[in-house]
């Protein structure tokens, strides 16, 4: 008969429900911020992709707060490791994907401002079409001096980041 009666110290506190009730209405809180490209890489349930999809249609907040608790209702049905794990994934690609932007432009701002760029950027990436680079820096330094920077200084930007992708 003793063994019926669950023992107090292996459940999770109320406190501990309540943090993880949070922590799970949080996530899926991240959810209802990606586009549905992104949503359908999680192979969510139905249900919930269908509550994730109603939230980013309520504008307003107190409906909107409604649909987010209804979001960490569900959520606390379903394992939500494999979840959390690919927002993980998917955030730190979009880390990636901003460094290397970051990356890319400071090339260009290096190849308009020394010509030594032009030659480390060559050895570094051996397959680039130097005479379309120095094309490139040409006219956009051109652009830089009577004051403009647009058109060639994007198609530098997009040259270069073609380039560095591919390798």
């Amino acid at each position: 008969m003793r063994d019926e009666i669950p023992d107090p110290d292996e459940q999770p506190s109320k406190s501990q429900r309540k943090r993880d009730a949070e922590a799970q209405q949080k996530l899926g809180e991240q959810l209802v911020t990606l586009d549905i490209k992104q949503l359908r890489q999680f192979a969510l349930p139905e249900p919930l992709l269908d509550a994730i999809l109603a939230a980013q249609k309520i504008k307003q907040h107190g409906g909107r707060k409604r649909q987010l608790q209804y979001i960490g209702k569900l959520m606390r049905q379903f394992e939500t490791a494999p979840i959390e794990a690919r927002l993980h994934a998917l955030q730190n690609q979009d880390r990636q994907n901003a460094a290397a932007l970051h990356r890319i432009e400071q090339w260009r701002e290096r190849l308009l401002a020394d010509d030594q760029a032009t030659t480390e950027l060559m050895e570094l990436y051996p397959a680039i079409d130097s005479q379309q680079l120095r094309q490139q820096i040409r006219t956009a330094r051109r652009e830089q001096q009577q004051g403009k920077t647009t058109k060639a200084y994007r198609e530098l930007f997009r040259f270069l980041r073609a380039v560095i992708s591919a390798e």
